[in-house]
C-alpha cells in the first residue's frame, strides 16, 4: 500500500513491507520503486523491513521540485529514513547510490550500511577509448538522446541496451510501466533534470562515509566502458577498509532486476558480515 510523506519541496511515496531491522530502497532516474519488486520478497523473508521509495518526479512522488540533485534526493531518503524510525540500511542504484552516499556521510547516526548499485557517484571523464567500446557507445547515445529531447522511445531503446542478453520475464510489462508512467505530465521533465545534475556533489562526500559499503557493477554495463575499474574507483575513493565490489557476470545496469537472486544474495551476505552487524 503506497505512503506518503510530505517534505520540503514536495511529497514522496513509499511503500513498507515486513519487520525488522530498516532497508530503504531507493531507484535510478526514469524508474519507480517497481524495480524492486523481485527484491523486496526475500529480503522480508529474511527478516528485514523494507521500505521501497519513489524517487522525486517519478512513481507517486510529486513532480513539482524545485531542485533536482543528488543531495536533494539524499535529503527526501533521509526524511524517510526518519520517519520510519531508522537507522536503516540504505540501497540506492545509479542516480540514487550518489544519494546515498552523501546521505551517509551527512547523517551517519542514520545510515548503518550503502548498499550501490550500478552508482553514477563519481565525477565523468569519457575518452576515445571508452567511445571505442560498442555497448558504452550505443548506450550513451540513447541515454543522451532521451535526455536532450525527452524520447520515451529513445529511454526504451536505451533499457534495451541496459539489459543485455536475455531479458526478464516481466520485460514487456516493465516497459510498459515504464512508457506510462514518463508520458504522465512532469515525469519525463524529471528524467531529463536528474540527467543535467552531474554526481560531483556525491563524489564529494565518498571520503566522508563512516559506514560499511558494498558496490555492485554488473560486467556488461553499457554506462562505463569499463564498469569493474568505475566500481574500484568508488571504493579507493572511500575510507580504507570501508568499502568493496562485487561484479555480477553478464549483467547490465539493472542487476537488481536483471538478476535479482544474486543481487539478494550479494545484499543479505554483506548485512550479516560482522562489519555490518557491528553497526
Amino acid at each position: 500500500m503506497t505512503e506518503y510523506l510530505a517534505v520540503d519541496g514536495g511529497t514522496i511515496a513509499y511503500e513498507v513491507s515486513g519487520t525488522g531491522p530498516l532497508v530503504v530502497l531507493a531507484h535510478g532516474m526514469g524508474d519507480s520503486r517497481a524495480a524492486y519488486r523481485a527484491v523486496v520478497p526475500p529480503l522480508v523473508a529474511a527478516g528485514y523491513r523494507v521500505a521501497a521509495v519513489d524517487m522525486r518526479g517519478s512513481g507517486e512522488s510529486g513532480v513539482d521540485w524545485p531542485e533536482w540533485s543528488r543531495t536533494a534526493v539524499a535529503a527526501d531518503l533521509l526524511a524517510v529514513i526518519r520517519h520510519l524510525g531508522g537507522p536503516a540500511v540504505l540501497v540506492g542504484h545509479s542516480f540514487s547510490g550518489g544519494a546515498a552516499t552523501i546521505a551517509a556521510a551527512q547523517e551517519p547516526s542514520l545510515v548503518t550500511a550503502v548498499v550501490e548499485l550500478a552508482p553514477f557517484t563519481r565525477e565523468q571523464t569519457i575518452g576515445l577509448s571508452d567511445l571505442r567500446v560498442r555497448r558504452f557507445r550505443q548506450g550513451m547515445l540513447r541515454l543522451l538522446g532521451a535526455a536532450v529531447l525527452g524520447s520515451v522511445p529513445l529511454w526504451r531503446s536505451y533499457l534495451d541496451v541496459a539489459y543485455p542478453g536475455a531479458k526478464p520475464d516481466h520485460w514487456a510489462e516493465r516497459l510498459d510501466r515504464i512508457d506510462s508512467m514518463l508520458r504522465e505530465p512532469g515525469r519525463m521533465k524529471a528524467l531529463q533534470n536528474m540527467g543535467r545534475s552531474a554526481p560531483a556533489d556525491a563524489g564529494a562526500h565518498l571520503g566522508d562515509v563512516r559506514c560499511p559499503v558494498l558496490v555492485v557493477m554488473g560486467t556488461l554495463d553499457p554506462d562505463w566502458a569499463d564498469p569493474h575499474a568505475e566500481g574500484t574507483a568508488i571504493v579507493d575513493a572511500l575510507p580504507s577498509g570501508l568499502g568493496r565490489l562485487e561484479m555480477i557476470e553478464g549483467a547490465g545496469h539493472y542487476p537488481h532486476d536483471q538478476f535479482p537472486e544474486r543481487v539478494v544474495t550479494l545484499v543479505l551476505a554483506f548485512l550479516g558480515s560482522d562489519a555490518v552487524r557491528a553497526r
